[in-house]
């Protein structure tokens, strides 16, 4: 039976993912208690920012844990019984994963493990964990679930592979049921800052010049935010243990991108042209023909589409909003 109405733990509550998942979630009546740390990886702002927007519904409750300190994870299980755990928190980004590997280890890897020994522990039904199309690395393309992934280029998405084998072995041994779905470049409204989508539109917007690494024209699979929030939550259903791809299927040049927001923003770009790094790849693409099959999802929101409301919202919460850019403009301009 789907998990339907129930009561659902949402890792990660305040970044990106996580707090779109949990309006979802409470918009269609289930009750959420949202966990994050409110760490300072990136401007506080911004988390508290979505956070209230989630803290309007009565069914949400919020606690201000880290998922890396399990005895505190079990006084939460204790004090609720949850139908399913959505375990979105978690360090990202491959740049900034090369700089200071051992936070992406503790967090992606040990968080994990707690949630899993906790989902054994109190006969949780359902846990979704999510990844990243980083671990495909430099497959051919279109990247398929069934594709080799051992050979990760970054501290990051080796984090992540080491998280789905985890999750594979609890599902082998304890029975777990464990949806993985693995993200592709995701955007949209209130984003991460360090993100190329986001950054662009800051500093376009605000006059400033943009960093673009190789030539631009590197494709990206970028997803919109809500198309990967519905994907999510429809792989809660019972599935044994799948991974599964969640993106648009319709890769896009770093160029028409920069094209499309110049569009919305009415601006040109300062384009600086910057040595690719090693930890990139020049192209991903999601082949989602399984999600399709097995969850009926399908994305919906075209980039034309996607960046408008994107650059349509930064410009209506200007304000307060750039200060979360201008905060982290030093490390965004490094590590994305």
């Amino acid at each position: 039976m789907d998990i339907e109405q129930g009561v659902i733990l949402v890792t990660g509550c305040a970044g990106f993912i996580g707090s779109k998942i949990s309006e979802m979630l409470l918009k269609r009546g289930d009750t959420v208690v949202g966990v994050d740390n409110m760490n300072d990886a990136y401007s506080p702002l911004l988390k508290e920012w979505r956070l209230a927007q989630i803290q309007k519904f009565p069914a949400f409750h919020f606690e201000k844990l880290d998922i890396t300190h399990l005895e505190s994870l079990r006084e939460l299980f204790q004090q609720y019984k949850f139908d399913a755990v959505m375990n979105l928190a978690a360090r990202a980004g491959v740049r900034a994963s090369v700089e200071n590997p051992w936070i992406y280890m503790e967090t992606n890897i040990i968080g994990t493990l707690n949630f899993l020994e906790l989902c054994k522990d109190f006969e949780v039904k359902k846990i979704l964990i999510a990844s990243t199309s980083s671990v495909y690395g430099k497959n051919e393309i279109p990247f398929r679930e069934d594709a080799q992934t051992s050979c990760q280029l970054s501290p990051y998405a080796a984090s992540k592979k080491g998280v789905e084998c985890l999750a594979y072995t609890y599902h082998y041994l304890y029975g777990l049921d464990v949806s993985i779905p693995r993200f592709f470049t995701v955007y949209g409204p209130a984003g991460r800052p360090a993100m190329s989508i986001f950054k662009f539109i800051h500093r376009i917007a605000e006059g400033l010049p943009i960093p673009v690494y190789s030539d631009g024209t590197q494709e990206r699979d970028f997803t919109y935010i809500d198309d990967i929030a519905r994907g999510a939550i429809a792989a809660l259903k019972p599935l044994g243990f799948e991974v599964i791809n969640l993106g648009s299927d319709s890769p896009v040049k770093l160029n028409r991108v920069i094209q499309l927001i110049e569009e919305s923003l009415g601006q040109k770009a300062q384009i600086e042209f910057l040595p690719s790094h090693p930890s990139d790849v020049y192209a991903t693409w999601a082949d989602v023909s399984k999600a399709g099959k097995l969850l009926d999802w399908h994305p919906s929101v075209s980039i034309e589409e996607g960046i408008q409301n994107t650059a349509a919202w930064y410009l209506e919460n200007r304000d307060w909003a750039k200060e979360c850019w201008d905060v982290q403009m030093g490390k965004a301009w490094m590590l994305s």
